[in-house]
């Protein structure tokens, strides 16, 4: 299932970007605001369960938004956060 833009709950993000966000995540830096790279990094989550779904997007959102450490500055490590967050 590919979460798009028209899945995430209202927020202030750019939209703007002209990186193309597609492969594997990297050590590029984490932009909060981008919604490209957001949803980037929800369908990258995404493809790692079986459980996925609309639903489960807008929490890994808000969790991004709302509870994610400024020291997760590159798209690895926020993956590897949410997975540590997710599986606990």
């Amino acid at each position: 299932m590919q979460f798009l833009k028209e899945h995430l709950s209202p927020g202030n993000y750019d939209w703007d970007s002209q990186l193309v966000y597609n492969g594997e995540p990297t050590r590029r830096l984490y932009n909060r605001h981008n919604g490209n790279q957001l949803l980037f990094v929800i369908n990258h989550f995404a493809e790692s369960t079986n459980t996925f779904d609309i639903k489960k997007g807008v929490v890994i959102q808000e969790m991004l938004a709302h509870q994610l450490p400024v020291e997760a500055k590159s798209e690895l490590s926020v993956i590897k956060w949410l997975n540590k967050k997710i599986s606990a």
